[in-house]
């Protein structure tokens, strides 16, 4: 669980950033002033999400919270200009916090060769 959510948060992290380079391009582009900020904070998500997925192989509990701390500013973006994708993200983000939720629970394989119970 915890290798799935880091790749998957990764490939969704590079594919916010792209998307709000795109809306921040086309704001300067056709001089508009709603989505400039808007493609700012989902160029930010797309921080979190990256950030979150690098912590969640080794620190799941520690990417569970970037991930849920992703969601709130796209929801928050999402519901505040006309940058409505970022709702969807928020979506895919509250799913990958849920997923490292459950990744950190799952204990680490103990039974290494370096680690062997004697009895």
């Amino acid at each position: 669980m915890r290798i799935a959510s880091g790749i998957i948060s990764l490939i969704i992290g590079i594919l916010v950033f792209l998307q709000s380079c795109t809306v921040s391009f086309g704001d300067a582009l056709f001089s508009g002033k709603t989505t400039g900020s808007s493609g700012d904070l989902g160029m930010f998500v797309a921080f979190l999400l990256f950030i979150g997925g690098a912590f969640a192989f080794a620190l799941p509990k520690v990417a569970m919270i970037f991930s849920a701390a992703a969601a709130l500013f796209a929801f928050i973006n999402g519901a505040t200009s006309d940058f409505s994708d970022m709702k969807v993200w928020g979506v895919i983000a509250l799913i990958l916090a849920v997923m490292e939720f459950f990744g950190a629970r799952k204990p680490k394989n103990v039974n290494t060769p370096n680690n062997v119970d004697v009895q």
